[in-house]
């Protein structure tokens, strides 16, 4: 039988270590305060990216979301694909910007990079897996179909798909 004394701990290999999960877009030092983007105009003041108007002493750096676009690297995919598509195509494709509209406007990391046709279907690219994800709720909501949600963790992607 073993015994533990006061402030000892046996030391246990068994445990699995997390990796640290890298991400070039997700910034590792907040930046100074207040930054403003060049590119789009979002400031970073009080720990966040906002919209706000540039304050006259402002840093300049590119945000998170605008180095994805120049990148042409996303975050999130949306495939949207069926026969519905073909005949209320505008419809969709309306919900879609006014989804983006709505997230954008709380949050100006949220933006969608690409809407283009493909396979006869559409895939939409976001900067932020979490438009990619309300972009298929709503369209779920909306038009009920198929959604589907795959996640990458390692690379912190989301691919999401909706048909019907």
């Amino acid at each position: 039988m073993k015994t533990r004394f006061a402030g000892f701990e046996p030391i246990r290999r068994d445990r699995l270590i997390q990796e640290f999960r890298h991400d070039a877009y997700q910034a590792r030092l907040k930046p100074a305060e207040p930054t403003s983007c060049p590119v789009c105009g979002a400031v970073f003041h009080q720990g966040r990216w906002q919209w706000a108007p540039k304050p006259a002493d402002a840093h300049e750096e590119i945000c998170p979301a605008c180095h994805r676009i120049q990148d042409e690297l996303p975050a999130g995919f949306v495939t949207v694909g069926g026969p519905f598509l073909q005949e209320h195509r505008e419809e969709l494709l309306n919900l879609v910007k006014n989804e983006e509209t709505r997230a954008k406007a709380e949050h100006p990391l949220e933006r969608i990079i690409k809407i283009e046709d493909e396979d006869g279907g559409i895939l939409i690219t976001t900067t932020e897996i979490h438009l990619a994800r309300d972009i298929g709720e709503a369209l779920h909501h909306a038009y009920k179909g198929d959604l589907e949600f795959h996640y990458n963790e390692q690379e912190d992607l989301l691919r999401v798909v909706w048909e019907r």
